[in-house]
């Protein structure tokens, strides 16, 4: 019952406080919920895009790319029974939210996919600056090393990172969720 009552009140606060806001968005998000296929309840929907939609404004300016964007991250995440907010947090660490990031080892796009994985799945034409594809693959290499360390969230973002052993790169992952993308319903996602 509390959560409902939390729920209703965030929804309320920022619905009302968006509104005032940018009506125009908060039309493009009702569209974009009412289109999307991977959330089960469309009051979640709304406030979790409204919420995230406001978290992530200040790396992706334009509206209603930030909303196409939160909707493949959703989508993608869901997809592969991640949370999506932890997805968020691996972008916010590994591109800050640049499209065409490339890394000094030559990963490339917002979750910094390297290229050799094209070749290895037989698709050596995919674009992976192309957002939706750079989430696909890197929502299902993250989901894969999450089903082989059995769920232990360090190790698997380790791997993600190629950091193995290490734990520099799971803790900066960890703090920007904290910091930028936590939500109270992460229930599924436990540090060691």
């Amino acid at each position: 019952m509390m959560r409902l009552v939390l729920g209703f009140y965030l929804f309320a606060l920022s619905h009302f406080a968006f509104s005032e806001v940018d009506s125009e968005l908060r039309q493009y998000l009702k569209q974009a919920i009412h289109t999307s296929s991977s959330f089960t309840d469309r009051f979640d929907a709304e406030v979790w895009m409204v919420d995230m939609s406001s978290r992530l404004k200040r790396y992706i300016k334009d509206k209603s790319f930030r909303v196409e964007f939160l909707k493949h991250v959703h989508h993608s995440a869901t997809q592969h029974d991640l949370p999506p907010e932890m997805v968020l947090a691996v972008i916010n660490v590994e591109s800050a939210f640049k499209p065409y990031a490339i890394s000094r080892v030559g990963a490339q796009g917002y979750m910094q996919i390297m290229p050799f994985w094209r070749n290895e799945i037989g698709r050596p034409d995919d674009n992976l600056m192309d957002f939706k594809t750079n989430l696909q693959y890197g929502c299902a290499i993250l989901a894969h090393y999450l089903k082989r360390e059995k769920g232990n969230w360090t190790r698997a973002l380790a791997r993600y990172n190629g950091s193995l052993g290490k734990t520099w790169y799971p803790q900066k992952v960890f703090d920007a969720w904290q910091k930028r993308w936590f939500v109270r319903n992460l229930s599924q996602v436990t540090r060691p």
